[in-house]
């Protein structure tokens, strides 16, 4: 394809250089040459040429397009003779590999490699993973104005307002980080809560409260809109396992609720009644 374009690239480059100029050069002219290249070759104020009839060429001919196709082709297997690759298909001769029902790690009767190695450590079913969030970040977003402190701050509040990230797996982790900020009392209730981080909110006259979310439920807590477009109702909250008992106060309530539960003393069991 090449040797036969370059061939016409150097006689039409040849020809135009035996090219003269037969138009006198005048400004109304060069317009107009500009626009319809009646000219063959006239000449402007700053000497250029402007030529008649020039034809770009490219490596790239309508005769030379073909598909998209990969070098190398897709192997057929079992399509005769000629192929290389006709009546075993490159299997050979009978046996369990020729035939197609070899088992997954089978070694040929040797301790296959699943067994050679040891165990090593163990992944607990039973494990929860809590996101962390400071103390700190809620004060500054209390001061942005992000957080209404008046009102109960919940792991959906939190998540609103950008505390905590979107990967929420089994609740949230409230830690004492910047725990000196915290001049003022708020309510939270989050899965659970550090002693320092409690103290520091108890001492502001705060509270904070451990409540139990399953994984539907925090779906629900933090998506109540996920729900609403699938038609479905909001599940009922879920009772924490006998095993969880001692770590959480209460059961999460569904929706998000928005003032909190106040925690009530036991009282003395000698009190005489109030008449």
């Amino acid at each position: 394809m090449l040797r036969r374009i370059l061939p016409s690239i150097s006689s039409v480059s040849s020809h135009f250089l035996k090219i003269k100029p037969i138009c006198s050069p005048s400004p109304l002219h060069h317009f107009h040459s500009l626009q319809s290249l009646q000219c063959s070759n006239p000449i402007n104020k700053n000497g250029s040429l402007w030529f008649q009839g020039i034809r770009s060429y490219s490596l790239l001919s309508l005769n030379d397009l073909r598909d998209n196709v990969p070098r190398k082709q897709k192997t057929r297997k079992g399509r005769g003779i000629g192929s290389g690759k006709g009546k075993t298909a490159g299997r050979g001769h009978k046996g369990q590999k020729a035939r197609g029902n070899g088992k997954l790690g089978f070694e040929g009767g040797q301790t296959p490699m699943r067994r050679r190695l040891p165990k090593r450590g163990f992944k607990n079913p039973f494990s929860l993973t809590f996101q962390p969030v400071g103390l700190g970040k809620i004060a500054k977003l209390i001061n942005a104005g992000k957080i209404d402190s008046h009102e109960l701050i919940t792991m959906k509040t939190l998540k609103d307002a950008g505390a905590i990230g979107k990967q929420i797996e089994d609740g949230v982790r409230l830690m004492g980080r910047g725990a000196e900020q915290i001049k003022w009392p708020i309510h939270l209730e989050v899965s659970r809560v550090t002693v320092r981080a409690k103290e520091a909110v108890e001492a502001a006259g705060g509270s904070v409260r451990r409540v139990h979310y399953n994984k539907l439920g925090l779906r629900a807590l933090l998506k109540p809109e996920w729900f609403e477009k699938k038609g479905r109702l909001l599940p009922k909250p879920a009772r924490p396992p006998p095993k969880l008992k001692d770590k959480v106060d209460s059961i999460g309530r569904l929706p998000a609720p928005t003032k909190p539960i106040p925690f009530f003393t036991e009282e003395d069991p000698t009190a005489s009644p109030a008449l």
